[in-house]
């Protein structure tokens, strides 16, 4: 059977984990769904609840690295993993539940209609975000007009985090040459699979705020997005 991974970092998030796995598939259709969490140095239990699960290393695997590196130099050091291997189809997806396992086959399905890279939105037909405050959900559909309105993507999420892949968008990206490590990350990282011709699909997701442990955004992930956004489109203007 082919094979699919599902890229997840980790920072202290060991109080989410057993109810993330109680949802998280094993097999979705044609796929075989491997795990791989991305770990920043976690003090909290994470590590030793990963390594503690009968699966680990058959179907789930770990990434220890030695302290706290960022979103996105995670997922950059989940892809080329994924890219030593065998895996057809590279998912991310955050520990905290905010993004619905249950969702994994939809996004397969958009791959099997013709999807390259399939994002998952909460914008879509609707706001599907549930227990943020008006002040934050205000901020985050701003962000996502800004960031349309500077770059000239089409697309209703293009600050999500919730993403599938085909094997064949990341060997064609030039992965080294990605600066973003905040959540200007997913900003970029559609932003360079749009600039490729890459087939992008949305799907509508519900979004649901983390219940237990303690949110990553920061005024520095902030600042870094609003000023990455304007490199990319300026990158792209001159032509480089």
């Amino acid at each position: 059977m082919p094979k699919a991974l599902i890229v997840i970092p980790t920072y202290n998030e060991a109080e989410n984990l057993s109810a993330l796995w109680e949802r998280l598939p094993q097999v979705c259709g044609d796929y075989v769904i491997d795990k791989l969490f991305v770990d920043d140095a976690s003090q909290d239990g994470t590590q030793e609840w990963i390594k503690s699960r009968p699966e680990f290393s058959a179907s789930i695997f770990l990434l220890e690295r030695d302290k706290k590196l960022g979103l996105g130099t995670a997922y950059l050091a989940g892809f080329a993993w994924a890219l030593q291997k065998e895996y057809e189809l590279v998912f991310e997806m955050d520990a905290d539940l905010s993004h619905d396992p249950t969702m994994i086959p939809h996004f397969i399905e958009a791959i099997k209609k013709g999807g390259d890279v399939v994002l998952g939105s909460r914008y879509i037909h609707g706001v599907r975000v549930l227990n943020w405050p008006i002040s934050r959900l205000l901020l985050s559909l701003g962000a996502a007009k800004y960031v349309k309105m500077i770059t000239g993507m089409p697309f209703s999420d293009p600050t999500g985090g919730y993403k599938c892949f085909r094997r064949s968008v990341l060997e064609t990206l030039d992965l080294s040459k990605v600066r973003s490590n905040g959540y200007a990350f997913q900003i970029e990282l559609t932003y360079l699979a749009w600039k490729k011709k890459f087939r992008i699909i949305e799907i509508p997701i519900v979004f649901e705020e983390r219940r237990a442990g303690q949110s990553k955004m920061s005024f520095a992930i902030a600042r870094e997005a609003i000023w990455q956004v304007v490199r990319l489109r300026l990158q792209n203007l001159l032509g480089r």
